[in-house]
């Protein structure tokens, strides 16, 4: 997960997906979304950045103050769910 939030804040692309498994998905708000549609227009050409606030004690729950020239700042809340140690799904949404 630290290797996802390094990539989201380095605009890191490649590195991101490479933290994902093959098969990962995302949930925003409670959607389920294309997730290199919703990484490129949420994350990558929207300057995406996190800045964590808050790591839960395992890990797989982090709330941050999420900015992107889209939406602005607001603070949100990540669940990783991990398999063979890349991360296979994570959801999004208001903290």
């Amino acid at each position: 997960m630290g290797a996802l939030v390094a990539a989201v804040n380095a605009g890191d692309l490649e590195a991101f997906f490479a933290a994902l498994s093959d098969d990962a998905t995302v949930s925003d708000d409670g959607t389920d979304r294309d997730l290199r549609a919703w990484a490129e227009r949420e994350i990558f050409s929207s300057n995406g950045r996190m800045d964590v606030e808050d790591v839960s004690a395992h890990g797989r729950t982090r709330t941050a103050t999420y900015t992107n020239s889209t939406w602005g700042s607001m603070r949100i809340r990540w669940v990783f769910t991990v398999s063979e140690g890349r991360v296979s799904r994570f959801e999004t949404g208001q903290a």
